[in-house]
């Protein structure tokens, strides 16, 4: 079978060292991004079954009840599972001051500690829901550029030796100008799954994240009362995380 002269293979059998560690470059890039991509939406599936699971929390008939329920969705520990996490660190916020009255955080109002530490909480989170993301947003916002110099560099050097032949009929062109702007379609197809890769897991973790703010004043309400919230559509007052 012939091979095409016009093909990627000729692009990397006729392309310099520049050229084809570009390609490289662009290959790293996208493998980077797709292994990002693939590992943050199974995180954000698996949060997004926890955060169902918090909705259950509240018809226990225990606390201790409604944290088998949390774990009983996933059993990560941590900020990898942060409905748990917060209610754990309500909890031990709680008795805490309950216990170390003499403290300086002693004498802060009950309130306040505990908003101090389920925003802490609400935090750590969020900084585990962002890993990775850095990376699609350096994919999309560089690939583009990556691959459009191995395409100047890459026509750069077709026209020089086109000039050095002395022959620019059109099958003598194309075929080294169509070679180099591969490059172009090789940095745009990396980047495009990157961005739209980046958006979508930012508009699911802010999901996330609302449920969880929910979720904080609802403890938050509790760990105050000692009875459940009435309503869990309510104005949260702790910050947002970013």
């Amino acid at each position: 079978m012939q091979e095409n002269p016009y093909g990627i293979a000729a692009l990397w059998a006729q392309g310099d060292f520049v050229i084809k560690a570009v390609a490289v470059m662009l290959l790293l890039m996208s493998v980077a991004s797709w292994t990002v991509i693939v590992i943050r939406v199974i995180s954000l599936w698996r949060l997004k079954s926890i955060s169902r699971a918090s909705n259950d929390f509240w018809h226990a008939h225990s606390f201790a009840e409604g944290l088998r329920i949390l774990s009983s969705a996933d059993s990560a520990a941590g900020p990898m599972n942060p409905f748990r996490y917060m209610a754990d660190e309500g909890q031990a916020a709680l008795d805490h001051h309950q216990s170390h009255q003499q403290d300086l955080h002693g004498h802060l109002p009950l309130t306040e500690w505990l908003v101090s530490c389920l925003r802490g909480a609400i935090d750590e989170s969020a900084e585990q829901m962002q890993k990775g993301l850095a990376i699609l947003a350096s994919v999309g916002s560089t690939a583009p550029f990556v691959g459009l110099f191995g395409t100047v560099w890459g026509i750069y050097h077709a026209l020089v030796g086109i000039g050095v032949s002395g022959q620019a009929s059109i099958d003598k062109v194309a075929g080294p100008v169509g070679e180099a702007l591969i490059m172009t379609a090789f940095g745009l197809a990396v980047a495009i799954p990157a961005v739209l890769g980046y958006n979508a897991l930012q508009r699911g973790n802010k999901e996330v994240l609302n449920k969880m703010q929910r979720f904080a004043h609802q403890l938050h309400a509790y760990f105050l009362t000692g009875a459940a919230p009435k309503s869990s559509r309510v104005v949260v007052p702790l910050k947002e995380a970013k």
